[in-house]
């Protein structure tokens, strides 16, 4: 029985992706190729909701980051930069200036 409650409590995150209530995101979103299609995808997904707490922007932005930092070390350093290259597509989506600064190399 402590397995399976370990096993729970670890895979939150996962449920959090799977089951946010603050956005709706389309099926597979974080493994299409094209940074400007993940961007496209998750302004939609932000302006529809009206579930989320903040800013459109902010909600779009915090499901890429968070899904980033879920994946950790394990995610390649390909996918990673696409992901980061789609964080820069949010930001043109939505109007906003460029982030200040490099990111964080892993």
């Amino acid at each position: 029985m402590a397995r399976a409650a370990k096993t729970s409590s670890k895979r939150w995150s996962q449920a959090v992706t799977e089951h946010s209530r603050a956005l709706d995101l389309e099926t597979g979103v974080f493994t299409l190729k094209d940074p400007k299609k993940i961007a496209a995808s998750l302004k939609r997904s932000a302006e529809a909701s009206k579930r989320r707490k903040a800013d459109p922007f902010r909600s779009a932005m915090s499901m890429l980051v968070f899904y980033i930092n879920r994946a950790g070390k394990n995610l390649k350093a390909a996918d990673r930069a696409r992901l980061e290259r789609a964080k820069r597509e949010l930001r043109k989506a939505f109007g906003k200036a460029p982030a200040r600064g490099r990111p964080k190399p892993r």
